[in-house]
Protein backbone atom coordinates (compact mmCIF):
# COMPACT_ATOMS: atom_id res chain seq x y z
CA UNK A 1 0.00 0.00 0.00
CA UNK A 2 1.23 3.50 -0.82
CA UNK A 3 2.02 5.58 2.27
CA UNK A 4 0.39 8.93 3.04
CA UNK A 5 -2.82 8.38 1.14
CA UNK A 6 -5.45 11.08 1.35
CA UNK A 7 -9.08 10.85 0.27
CA UNK A 8 -11.39 13.72 -0.49
CA UNK A 9 -14.79 14.38 -1.98
CA UNK A 10 -14.56 15.27 -5.66
CA UNK A 11 -16.00 18.49 -7.08
CA UNK A 12 -17.13 19.45 -10.55
CA UNK A 13 -13.65 20.91 -11.06
CA UNK A 14 -12.30 17.33 -10.97
CA UNK A 15 -14.18 16.20 -14.07
CA UNK A 16 -11.12 16.26 -16.32
CA UNK A 17 -9.15 14.28 -13.72
CA UNK A 18 -11.80 11.54 -13.52
CA UNK A 19 -12.21 11.40 -17.29
CA UNK A 20 -8.42 11.19 -17.62
CA UNK A 21 -8.35 8.18 -15.26
CA UNK A 22 -11.11 6.52 -17.31
CA UNK A 23 -9.31 7.14 -20.59
CA UNK A 24 -6.03 5.79 -19.19
CA UNK A 25 -7.81 2.65 -17.98
CA UNK A 26 -9.56 2.27 -21.36
CA UNK A 27 -6.22 2.43 -23.16
CA UNK A 28 -4.83 -0.29 -20.88
CA UNK A 29 -7.91 -2.50 -21.31
CA UNK A 30 -7.48 -2.51 -25.08
CA UNK A 31 -4.55 -4.86 -24.59
CA UNK A 32 -6.66 -7.26 -22.52
CA UNK A 33 -9.23 -9.85 -23.50
CA UNK A 34 -12.25 -7.61 -22.95
CA UNK A 35 -14.34 -5.04 -24.78
CA UNK A 36 -14.80 -2.97 -21.61
CA UNK A 37 -14.59 0.75 -22.35
CA UNK A 38 -13.52 0.04 -25.94
CA UNK A 39 -15.67 3.09 -26.57
CA UNK A 40 -17.50 5.36 -24.12
CA UNK A 41 -20.96 3.99 -23.32
CA UNK A 42 -23.31 4.84 -24.91
CA UNK A 43 -21.24 7.75 -26.19
CA UNK A 44 -18.63 10.15 -24.83
CA UNK A 45 -21.06 12.99 -24.10
CA UNK A 46 -23.37 10.76 -22.04
CA UNK A 47 -20.46 9.21 -20.16
CA UNK A 48 -19.01 12.60 -19.31
CA UNK A 49 -22.42 13.80 -18.08
CA UNK A 50 -22.58 10.83 -15.70
CA UNK A 51 -19.13 11.70 -14.37
CA UNK A 52 -20.10 15.33 -13.81
CA UNK A 53 -23.40 14.33 -12.23
CA UNK A 54 -21.63 12.11 -9.71
CA UNK A 55 -19.25 14.93 -8.87
CA UNK A 56 -21.99 17.54 -8.68
CA UNK A 57 -24.04 15.43 -6.28
CA UNK A 58 -21.04 14.80 -4.02
CA UNK A 59 -20.95 11.03 -4.60
CA UNK A 60 -17.47 10.76 -6.11
CA UNK A 61 -14.29 10.35 -4.05
CA UNK A 62 -10.68 10.82 -5.08
CA UNK A 63 -7.62 9.24 -3.46
CA UNK A 64 -4.36 11.17 -3.64
CA UNK A 65 -0.72 10.39 -2.97
CA UNK A 66 1.89 13.15 -2.87
CA UNK A 67 -0.72 15.57 -4.17
CA UNK A 68 -1.50 13.45 -7.24
CA UNK A 69 -4.87 11.84 -7.94
CA UNK A 70 -4.34 8.08 -8.12
CA UNK A 71 -7.80 6.54 -7.77
CA UNK A 72 -11.50 7.27 -7.66
CA UNK A 73 -14.78 5.63 -6.73
CA UNK A 74 -18.41 6.75 -6.80
CA UNK A 75 -20.75 5.53 -4.06
CA UNK A 76 -24.53 5.73 -3.81
CA UNK A 77 -27.15 4.57 -1.29
CA UNK A 78 -29.40 3.16 -4.01
CA UNK A 79 -28.75 0.98 -7.05
CA UNK A 80 -29.60 1.21 -10.72
CA UNK A 81 -33.26 0.21 -11.03
CA UNK A 82 -32.50 -1.56 -14.31
CA UNK A 83 -30.27 -3.97 -12.42
CA UNK A 84 -31.27 -4.36 -8.78
CA UNK A 85 -34.74 -5.44 -7.70
CA UNK A 86 -36.93 -3.28 -5.41
CA UNK A 87 -36.54 -5.95 -2.72
CA UNK A 88 -32.74 -5.77 -2.98
CA UNK A 89 -32.80 -2.00 -2.93
CA UNK A 90 -34.80 -1.99 0.30
CA UNK A 91 -31.90 -3.60 2.14
CA UNK A 92 -29.46 -0.88 3.25
CA UNK A 93 -26.47 -1.06 0.90
CA UNK A 94 -23.78 1.01 -0.75
CA UNK A 95 -23.55 0.80 -4.53
CA UNK A 96 -20.13 1.46 -6.05
CA UNK A 97 -19.22 2.46 -9.58
CA UNK A 98 -16.30 3.90 -11.54
CA UNK A 99 -13.69 2.32 -9.29
CA UNK A 100 -10.50 3.22 -11.14
CA UNK A 101 -6.85 3.16 -10.09
CA UNK A 102 -4.13 4.97 -12.00
CA UNK A 103 -1.80 2.50 -13.67
CA UNK A 104 1.21 3.80 -11.73
CA UNK A 105 -0.58 2.80 -8.49
CA UNK A 106 -1.96 -0.53 -9.74
CA UNK A 107 -1.22 -3.63 -7.69
CA UNK A 108 -0.76 -1.75 -4.42
CA UNK A 109 -4.18 -2.52 -2.96
CA UNK A 110 -5.51 1.03 -3.35
CA UNK A 111 -8.69 -0.04 -5.15
CA UNK A 112 -9.55 -2.71 -2.58
CA UNK A 113 -8.92 -0.23 0.24
CA UNK A 114 -11.23 2.32 -1.40
CA UNK A 115 -13.99 -0.29 -1.51
CA UNK A 116 -13.52 -0.92 2.21
CA UNK A 117 -13.38 2.81 2.97
CA UNK A 118 -16.60 3.55 1.06
CA UNK A 119 -18.32 0.60 2.71
CA UNK A 120 -17.23 1.72 6.18
CA UNK A 121 -18.62 5.22 5.53
CA UNK A 122 -21.92 3.72 4.39
CA UNK A 123 -22.15 1.54 7.50
CA UNK A 124 -21.71 4.62 9.63
CA UNK A 125 -23.99 6.90 7.60
CA UNK A 126 -26.93 4.62 6.77
CA UNK A 127 -26.13 1.27 8.37
CA UNK A 128 -25.37 -0.39 5.04
CA UNK A 129 -25.50 -4.17 5.22
CA UNK A 130 -24.14 -4.81 1.73
CA UNK A 131 -21.52 -3.38 -0.60
CA UNK A 132 -22.61 -3.89 -4.20
CA UNK A 133 -21.14 -3.26 -7.61
CA UNK A 134 -22.21 -3.91 -11.18
CA UNK A 135 -19.30 -5.16 -13.27
CA UNK A 136 -18.76 -5.17 -17.03
CA UNK A 137 -20.62 -8.28 -18.15
CA UNK A 138 -17.91 -9.74 -20.39
CA UNK A 139 -14.84 -8.85 -18.30
CA UNK A 140 -14.21 -12.23 -16.67
CA UNK A 141 -10.85 -11.12 -15.24
CA UNK A 142 -12.62 -8.32 -13.37
CA UNK A 143 -15.23 -10.76 -12.10
CA UNK A 144 -12.36 -12.83 -10.69
CA UNK A 145 -10.85 -9.72 -9.08
CA UNK A 146 -14.01 -9.12 -7.06
CA UNK A 147 -14.52 -12.77 -6.21
CA UNK A 148 -10.98 -12.92 -4.78
CA UNK A 149 -11.95 -10.01 -2.55
CA UNK A 150 -14.95 -11.76 -1.08
CA UNK A 151 -17.68 -10.64 -3.45
CA UNK A 152 -20.27 -13.16 -4.64
CA UNK A 153 -21.91 -13.06 -8.02
CA UNK A 154 -25.64 -12.53 -7.52
CA UNK A 155 -26.57 -12.92 -11.19
CA UNK A 156 -26.22 -11.42 -14.63
CA UNK A 157 -29.04 -8.89 -14.91
CA UNK A 158 -31.47 -9.47 -17.75
CA UNK A 159 -30.66 -6.52 -19.96
CA UNK A 160 -29.15 -6.19 -23.41
CA UNK A 161 -25.51 -5.07 -23.66
CA UNK A 162 -26.52 -2.05 -25.70
CA UNK A 163 -28.91 -1.05 -22.91
CA UNK A 164 -26.38 -1.51 -20.12
CA UNK A 165 -23.05 -3.33 -20.52
CA UNK A 166 -22.24 -3.72 -16.79
CA UNK A 167 -24.80 -6.31 -15.78
CA UNK A 168 -22.73 -8.72 -13.66
CA UNK A 169 -23.99 -8.00 -10.14
CA UNK A 170 -21.67 -8.65 -7.20
CA UNK A 171 -22.13 -8.09 -3.48
CA UNK A 172 -20.63 -8.92 -0.11
CA UNK A 173 -21.73 -8.18 3.46
CA UNK A 174 -20.25 -5.06 4.98
CA UNK A 175 -19.47 -7.23 8.02
CA UNK A 176 -16.66 -8.71 5.91
CA UNK A 177 -14.88 -5.50 4.94
CA UNK A 178 -11.26 -5.01 5.99
CA UNK A 179 -11.42 -2.23 8.58
CA UNK A 180 -7.64 -1.86 8.68
CA UNK A 181 -7.55 -1.27 4.92
CA UNK A 182 -10.46 1.16 5.20
CA UNK A 183 -8.37 3.25 7.58
CA UNK A 184 -5.46 3.51 5.13
CA UNK A 185 -6.63 6.97 4.09
CA UNK A 186 -6.23 10.30 5.78
CA UNK A 187 -9.46 12.16 5.13
CA UNK A 188 -9.04 15.65 3.71
CA UNK A 189 -9.79 18.14 6.54
CA UNK A 190 -12.61 19.82 4.63
CA UNK A 191 -14.20 16.49 3.80
CA UNK A 192 -13.73 15.28 7.37
CA UNK A 193 -15.72 18.24 8.67
CA UNK A 194 -18.51 17.34 6.23
CA UNK A 195 -18.48 13.70 7.31
CA UNK A 196 -18.51 14.53 11.02
CA UNK A 197 -21.34 16.98 10.44
CA UNK A 198 -23.35 14.36 8.57
CA UNK A 199 -22.76 11.78 11.30
CA UNK A 200 -23.84 14.22 13.99
CA UNK A 201 -26.83 15.45 12.01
Amino acid sequence: MTDNLRIRRGTTGDADTIIGLIDEAADWLRGKDTDQWAKPWPNRASRDRRVRRGLGHGHTWIAEAAGQSIATVTSLPHGNQKLWTPEEDRAPAVYLSRLIVKRSAAGLGVGAAMIDWAAEQAVRDWNAQWVRIDVWTTNVALHNYYEKRGFRLCRIAACHAEDYPSAALFQKPTSEIDLAAAQSFEVDPGTERELVGAANG
